[in-house]
């Protein structure tokens, strides 16, 4: 579900300290995103929504979300934007974000 290699490149590459700091600013931007997701029903935008939170997601590590949202931009890519399972998506990102969260400590420790 996350990529933990990815996670610490990320935090070698920006430092320690400013770590948190892209934590911060990945959470803001993406759940600017899923909140609009899942409180709009115009889907004109799906196809750059998940193309931009794909991205965000493999910045950070989050392979799974990463691949929903893959998928998910393919479809609307394919004119299928009505058949994309947000809530799966939101989901995916939910649940990565809580296992993101709780095994932090301990994979950035090793």
């Amino acid at each position: 579900m996350i990529l933990w290699t990815r996670v610490n490149e990320l935090r070698d590459e920006v430092g320690a300290d400013d770590f948190q700091e892209v934590i911060d600013l990945f959470l803001e931007e993406v759940e600017g995103v899923v909140t609009r997701l899942r409180d709009e029903d115009d889907r004109s935008q799906l196809e750059q929504d998940l193309h931009f939170l794909k991205g965000s997601a493999l910045n950070l590590g989050f392979a799974t979300f990463s691949d929903l949202c893959q998928d998910g931009e393919r479809m609307a890519a394919e004119g299928k934007a009505e058949q994309v399972d947000l809530a799966a998506i939101i989901e995916g990102y939910e649940k990565s974000k809580a296992v993101f969260f709780d095994g932090l400590r301990d994979h950035l420790a090793a």
